[in-house]
């Protein structure tokens, strides 16, 4: 299992030929207490950088990009019903949806831990 990051403050973990996807710590903390998250819908395909998912927190609403192209094969419904799950446990429970990675060359674009925290410094 690989985590991955993007410069828009999302995480990947990929397994396999499955990206599970969410928003990291970082973000979170810039949105602030979280009221609301809409999730794409099984069965969509995703091109790399389409909104793919709202966060609506109390000072803002933010779109979710997908980090990567493939189809949405589930969605984090938790977050439907307990929505501030982002603001405690954003890089776990809180993932977004998980999608079929289409073209997995599209990762090498993405930053390990150490690049992605030095982007957030």
């Amino acid at each position: 299992m690989t985590t991955l990051f993007t410069p828009d403050h999302e995480w990947l973990r990929i397994e396999g030929d499955v990206a599970t996807i969410g928003v990291t710590d970082y973000a979170q903390s810039q949105l602030g207490d979280v009221v609301f998250v809409e999730l794409p819908k099984i069965g969509r395909k995703l091109q790399k950088a389409e909104a793919a998912a709202v966060v609506e927190s109390v000072k803002a609403a933010s779109d979710v990009y997908a980090p990567i192209t493939g189809e949405v094969l589930e969605v984090n419904d938790t977050l439907q019903t307990d929505p501030a799950l982002v603001n405690s446990d954003a890089g776990g429970a809180a993932w977004f949806f998980k999608l079929k990675i289409a073209d997995k060359a599209e990762l090498d674009g993405l930053m390990d831990e150490a690049a992605y925290t030095a982007h957030t410094a």
